[in-house]
């Protein structure tokens, strides 16, 4: 999964704008609704707004389709682009859904800063 080259943009994104903790959960044997969740934690409500941004631009100059859930959250903003999920969470929000534990038998690898 680390060398899988469709998910550079994505992490670039979100590292261009200092997203932490970048994590990237391989779901392809785990679950039939995506492949891939990338998690990232913004450190303020403004900064969770500027990685959606940033994500956003990313997949619209690529031309793919997704929707936003969650986007006036001030815990957890969800990028649904089919076999990816791109979960931008403040860390309160990360230590409460703790997607980790959730997917703990896939495959997950950190991202680092």
């Amino acid at each position: 999964m680390p060398g899988d080259e469709n998910l550079n943009p994505f992490i670039k994104a979100l590292q261009d704008k200092l997203a932490e903790e970048i994590t990237l959960i391989d779901l392809s044997k785990e679950s039939s609704f995506a492949d891939t969740f990338i998690l990232a934690t913004g450190n303020s409500e403004i900064h969770m707004r500027t990685l959606l941004d940033n994500v956003s631009q990313t997949l619209d100059r690529m031309g793919l389709n997704y929707r936003i859930e969650g986007e006036k959250s001030p815990k957890w903003i969800l990028l649904d682009a089919g076999n990816m999920v791109i979960n931008i969470f403040s860390r309160e929000g990360r230590n409460f859904y703790r997607l980790e534990s959730i997917w703990a038998n896939a495959e997950t690898t950190r991202i680092e800063d």
